[in-house]
């Protein structure tokens, strides 16, 4: 029989190595839930026409984004990542993704002009330098009352922010102290508990 009493509570760690294991329709996500759940309420609420994400990975989550554009019968989502990045088949199969594979400095904003209501997604490599560069490049083409999302954060909570050089919080400090039309959206950030997110302070609403 199993002893409830010694059972130990989970750790943050704990719940850093179940998100590398989360797959979505069989591919590798690597997605924390609680930010799951916050992305379809965003989506649904905003109903963007485009999401750009800088970060495919193996395309778990990419998968996830576009089967909720599909929810709502609208939009593309803009996944970018580098050349030798290997996706999933379901994802190149998808009739709401287009692939752009030469980095978030090689993707062509004109590719931004018809849409208009536009989400970032910065999932790339947490670095600091290209955290902060993919913001300032991106930044101009979030709508007013969308959002561009930071992820993962959390890595300064987990101790590792050196080797991030600082990393996403430590860029988006920066971008918020000279930004005058985002704003950290605590409704989004705090929703499961103060900064419950693996996108710590991450999610910044365009207010102007």
């Amino acid at each position: 029989m199993i002893s409830f009493s010694k059972q130990k509570n989970f750790t943050l760690k704990d719940i850093d190595a179940g998100h590398h294991k989360v797959t979505y329709k069989g591919v590798p996500a690597i997605k924390c839930p609680f930010d799951y759940v916050l992305y379809q309420m965003i989506i649904t609420e905003i109903k963007p026409d485009l999401i750009i994400e800088i970060g495919t990975n193996k395309g778990g989550s990419s998968l996830y984004l576009a089967d909720l554009l599909e929810l709502n019968n609208n939009g593309e989502l803009h996944t970018i990542d580098l050349p030798d990045t290997k996706e999933n088949e379901l994802l190149l199969s998808h009739h709401r993704v287009k692939l752009f594979k030469e980095g978030f400095g090689g993707y062509d904003t004109s590719n931004l002009k018809n849409f208009k209501k536009i989400v970032v997604i910065e999932d790339g490599s947490h670095m600091y330098e290209d955290v902060l560069a993919t913001m300032e490049k991106f930044a101009p083409f979030v709508t007013p009352g969308s959002y561009m999302i930071v992820e993962d954060g959390i890595v300064t909570e987990l101790g590792l922010e050196k080797q991030f050089h600082g990393g996403p919080q430590k860029a988006i400090r920066d971008f918020i102290s000279k930004s005058k039309v985002f704003d950290i959206d605590r409704k989004w950030c705090d929703f499961f508990g103060t900064n419950a997110t693996f996108n710590v302070n991450g999610y910044l609403k365009k207010i102007s």
